[in-house]
């Protein structure tokens, strides 16, 4: 099978996974009738969208199925561990603008992009562009991933309107892993949110870290059976990747990897709920699904970046469009060392092998 066929091979793998994922969701979420309509408009985008990517991928352009952006480096936590404390944003780097980040969601849909997922910093500090950019595109998918703490009964009510937001609630298991990473009563002021996004029959998740230390309680049959019972219709696991310095200790090690992606297995079968692992097991798609072959990440000031936790950059999306910026070099020269990046010691084979990328952004 030549090089072209075994990739396409791995971005029908992958195109199928998304359809598959959003099927799921909208059979757990059938039985609400508000969330029928929004589900068929995001599923038949998907179709079409992966049709678009196609014809893109035949004229050279690499398209990703998911855009992750950080919408602000700004945040009202300050958690151990977190990535954008780690990257040290400055102001002398300032947030996309509401105008270019409505103009670059558009560019995205037009290039066949199925899923754009918000972070930060925390993203519901730019709460009215959100809520603008899901009211103009009902047909994309947008998962919010939140500390939660800014979502009180108007934002709730609010988000209630635009049935594509999917707000993930970050928690680190029950309330003393997580009041101890994120603060004291943290716990409490989510369980008031997730309380609040129910009763409004939102399709919502949680957004789990996973380390050494909190595997066996964000794992646990109990802690995810009392979410499950709280409204909880998403769980999504993100592996530790140690980006701070004195953080080597937080990351999974090859049994729990392998621990974790069986529960989220057992779980799927077991519980209403869709049950995604980040990154997952990448060995099924040939290797790091980063830099556009699965997805790509903009930073707040518009950089584009192979990953969260890569934040290695030669192009920014403020000074060009969307499609010529996938075409970058380092981008590029990532997608072709795929296969270097199938195993690492810390989540993430590109930070595990940061200083190779910084040899190929340095090249240009």
């Amino acid at each position: 099978m030549s090089e072209n066929k075994e990739e396409r091979s791995y971005r029908d793998i992958f195109d199928g996974v998304i359809e598959s994922t959003i099927k799921n969701a909208q059979k757990i979420a059938s039985k609400n009738p508000g969330l029928i309509l929004t589900g068929a408009k995001i599923a038949f985008h998907q179709k079409r969208a992966a049709g678009i990517r196609a014809e893109y991928e035949k004229r050279g352009v690499m398209i990703p199925g998911v855009i992750m952006i950080a919408l602000t480096s700004r945040c009202n936590l300050t958690c151990r561990g977190c990535y954008m404390n780690a990257r040290d944003c400055t102001s002398k780097n300032p947030d996309m603008t509401d105008d270019e980040l409505l103009s670059l969601i558009g560019q995205a849909k037009e290039l066949g992009v199925s899923a754009v997922v918000f972070a930060g910093g925390e993203p519901f500090l730019r709460l009215p562009l959100i809520l603008s950019l899901a009211k103009r595109y009902p047909e994309i998918l947008f998962p919010v991933f939140t500390n939660g703490l800014l979502i009180d009964e108007n934002v709730s009510k609010s988000l209630g309107k635009c049935r594509n937001i999917v707000p993930m609630l970050s928690f680190e298991g029950f309330s003393e892993e997580t009041d101890l990473r994120r603060g004291t009563g943290t716990y409490e002021k989510l369980m008031d949110t997730a309380r609040s996004l129910s009763k409004r029959g939102m399709f919502f998740g949680s957004s789990l870290m996973v380390t050494g230390e909190n595997i066996s309680s964000v794992t646990n049959e109990d802690f995810i059976s009392d979410m499950v019972s709280r409204g909880v219709l998403a769980f999504v696991f993100v592996e530790y990747v140690p980006i701070e310095e004195g953080t080597e200790n937080l990351v999974l090690t090859k049994d729990q990897q392998s621990l974790l992606r069986e529960k989220i297995r057992q779980y799927s079968e077991k519980f209403p709920a869709v049950f995604i692992g980040f990154p997952g097991e990448e060995d099924e798609y040939g290797g790091c699904l980063a830099a556009g072959r699965g997805f790509v990440h903009v930073s707040p000031s518009g950089a584009l970046e192979p990953c969260p936790a890569a934040p290695f950059s030669d192009v920014n999306l403020t000074e060009m469009p969307l499609k010529d910026a996938l075409k970058s070099d380092l981008l590029e020269k990532i997608r072709k060392n795929h296969g270097l990046l199938t195993e690492s010691e810390g989540g993430c084979a590109l930070w595990a092998n940061r200083e190779w990328v910084k040899t190929l952004q340095k090249k240009g």
